[in-house]
């Protein structure tokens, strides 16, 4: 007897959405842009990286997954090895990164391993739990499969140069 996968909440639906509008994920852009990034804290930061077949500069507003040193920010690729802007950087790994109201600084983008990825998530889990309750049912909807530990997410280190 085979049973059928789990339906998707409402929440996940309605994320994936959200997650897959593109004028409402780029509205973030115009506001780091327009000097506003300090609005978003520490919690978000824009990612400027390099268009892997263009050369074009492409810009992304992400979540702080982590910030384990102070020259290192962690960050996570929802829409696993699919996201343009993960795949740019695994092509270019150079790029710049503006955080809270701090003008933009050149950074170098590295994929963690496994294992570390995997600790990530836990320390962001630990961290964040009623956070990660409802984005995990909207990752698993980008994803398409259930999120079993690092492997499935993309964990991206920005190491920021001074």
């Amino acid at each position: 007897m085979n049973a059928e996968p789990p339906t998707p909440s409402r929440l996940a639906t309605v994320g994936g959405r959200v997650l897959r509008t593109r004028w409402l994920m780029r509205a973030p852009i115009h506001l780091y842009r327009a000097g506003l990034g300090r609005l978003f804290g520490a919690r978000m930061l824009m990612l400027e990286h390099v268009g892997r077949t263009s050369g074009a500069p492409r810009y992304v507003v992400l979540e702080v997954f982590g910030h384990p040193t102070p020259d290192v920010y962690l960050v996570v690729s929802g829409f696993g090895t699919r996201s343009q802007w993960f795949r740019n950087l695994r092509a270019n790994p150079s790029a710049r990164v503006w955080v809270g109201g701090r003008r933009a600084l050149p950074a170098t983008a590295e994929r963690l391993d496994d294992s570390a990825a995997s600790a990530a998530l836990t320390a962001y889990i630990a961290q964040h739990p009623k956070a990660w309750d409802k984005l995990k049912t909207v990752v698993e909807d980008t994803l398409g499969h259930p999120i079993e530990g690092g492997s499935d997410l993309p964990v991206v280190a920005l190491r920021l140069h001074p």
